[in-house]
């Protein structure tokens, strides 16, 4: 398991871009038959992905569960939210089964002891991408299709930014402890989210990038508002963005991203927002 220890945003300001990429950049999620995991010291957030192809994976595959996380399985003290960004496959939880086709998405909740994942076609593999957080009581775990979760048509063409925010893990929609997860996807010709920029002092957030077409790219913003950085990302990369950061993106061509949220409170519109004119 990668361990991520936090940042402080003053030392942020001296990072070189390979300083910077080895704090914040996750990269190399999805591996054949195999569980990858990065632990997070913000919010003590733990980002997985997993890819089964040839056998069924369990969530602990390869990880030291008792020296990573100190209890007996992963979910103990934990909830997670699982997406499949890949082909049609399986999650079992404790014996109960839920299928997830393309974008549909698994809330697990704390207590599972054991979740399992499989394709339905190793030629096209599921791809599951999940992030975890601490939790402090039981919750119901619950399948969400793509089709159902609540539509928040935001932005326009005028501004590049045209999106549809798809919630998923979120308080309108399901009962969670702490954790909050959606899909945004951007409409063709449309290449910026979560522009104006903003910041959450009480929440930290992982944002996951896929469906970038091939040879284009997403330049990620990152930083406090007068001292931005970026980092350039590939289809199936992630970026950790503390409390203190803002968090925005521009590709090269319209892709869309799956943010997570974790910290003190579920409030999605719980924002710190940022003229554009005060950015450096």
């Amino acid at each position: 398991m990668d361990i991520r220890y936090s940042a402080n945003p003053q030392d942020m300001k001296r990072y070189t871009t390979e300083e910077l990429r080895k704090e914040f950049h996750i990269s190399g999620l999805f591996v054949d038959d195999t569980v990858q995991a990065v632990y997070s010291h913000v919010d003590r957030m733990v980002v997985f992905g997993c890819k089964p192809v040839t056998k069924a994976v369990s969530l602990d595959e390869g990880i030291d569960v008792w020296h990573n996380f100190g209890t007996q399985y992963i979910l103990e003290r934990r909830e997670i939210g699982i997406f499949n960004v890949g082909g049609a496959g399986t999650i079992q939880c404790d014996g109960t089964e839920y299928r997830l086709g393309h974008k549909d998405c698994l809330y697990v909740t704390m207590g599972t002891k054991k979740v399992v994942f499989r394709s339905d076609d190793a030629g096209c593999p599921a791809l599951f991408y999940m992030v975890s957080a601490p939790a402090h009581k039981p919750c119901k775990t619950t399948l969400l299709t793509i089709a159902q979760a609540k539509k928040v048509p935001c932005g326009s063409p005028e501004t590049s930014n045209d999106r549809v925010i798809n919630q998923f893990i979120h308080p309108d929609v399901l009962e969670t402890c702490q954790l909050s997860m959606g899909l945004t996807s951007l409409r063709p010709g449309s290449v910026w989210n979560t522009m104006p920029a903003h910041t959450h002092e009480r929440r930290m957030e992982v944002y996951f990038y896929f469906d970038i077409p091939e040879d284009n790219v997403v330049f990620h913003f990152m930083g406090q508002p007068q001292e931005t950085r970026h980092l350039v990302l590939q289809n199936y990369d992630a970026v950790i963005s503390p409390s203190w950061s803002i968090h925005a993106g521009c590709g090269t061509a319209n892709y869309t991203f799956i943010w997570a949220m974790g910290g003190e409170n579920k409030t999605f519109t719980d924002m710190d927002n940022i003229h554009n004119a005060d950015l450096r």
